[in-house]
């Protein structure tokens, strides 16, 4: 015979078992983001361009591996590297920091895969303000849903993100996110012209001198 007080027991170790049970099951239920799945692997060593070469853009500027830092000197109009490795097409994140160090206009645009297409994530741009992805729809990064207005000061580091999987583009700056692009339905392409010779990932200026460091790669889910 149970007693009102063995059954006040049995009933709360029972709902503390059921509580555990489904929690774990939600710890292990997809979260519908993808997941890193490797770890961080910097594709830029600080002391050669092993794995880039100069992207031959016509009047480019100089490029110097110096103190740590990948610098791009301001050309009549381009100046860039492009990464000669294996890159993947989705599902994969970016990290780079980045500094202008003379000029008005992008100091670091990044060209990337996103899947079959390229995009390119533009810093500055525009006057030296414009931050967005380029293009969307066939709109570049200064009049689509990406836009976003920046000040970037000369001489100082940024820290930017890029994260590409099948269903959106992501991207930070110093942290913060600036760029939430659902892909479905959406055409994704680049902005025609010679910054096209940067896939399929790529950096570029435009008549702006900048630097770059701590440039890493990680595969995700």
């Amino acid at each position: 015979m149970k007693t009102p007080r063995s059954t006040f027991v049995l009933s709360t170790l029972l709902a503390t078992a059921a509580l555990t049970f489904f929690s774990g099951c939600q710890c292990l239920a997809p979260t519908g983001k993808a997941a890193p799945t490797t770890d961080w692997r910097v594709i830029f060593d600080g002391k050669s361009l092993a794995g880039w070469k100069e992207t031959d853009f016509s009047g480019r500027g100089s490029v110097q591996v110096e103190s740590g830092e990948l610098r791009l000197g301001a050309g009549a109009i381009l100046t860039g590297v492009t990464y000669t490795n294996a890159f993947p097409k989705s599902n994969y994140e970016v990290e780079y920091e980045a500094k202008k160090i003379e000029g008005s206009d992008f100091f670091a645009a990044l060209t990337f895969p996103v899947g079959k297409a390229h995009a390119t994530f533009v810093n500055g741009g525009w006057g030296g303000g414009v931050t967005g992805i380029s293009s969307i729809d066939g709109m570049d990064a200064s009049e689509n849903d990406t836009t976003k207005t920046l000040r970037y000061e000369k001489g100082r580091w940024y820290k930017f993100r890029l994260r590409v999987t099948p269903e959106r583009i992501e991207a930070w700056v110093d942290g913060e996110k600036l760029v939430e692009q659902p892909l479905k339905d959406r055409a994704i392409s680049m902005r025609a012209g010679e910054i096209e010779l940067s896939v399929p990932f790529g950096f570029a200026n435009f008549q702006t001198s900048g630097a770059l460091r701590n440039i890493r790669l990680r595969t995700l889910n």
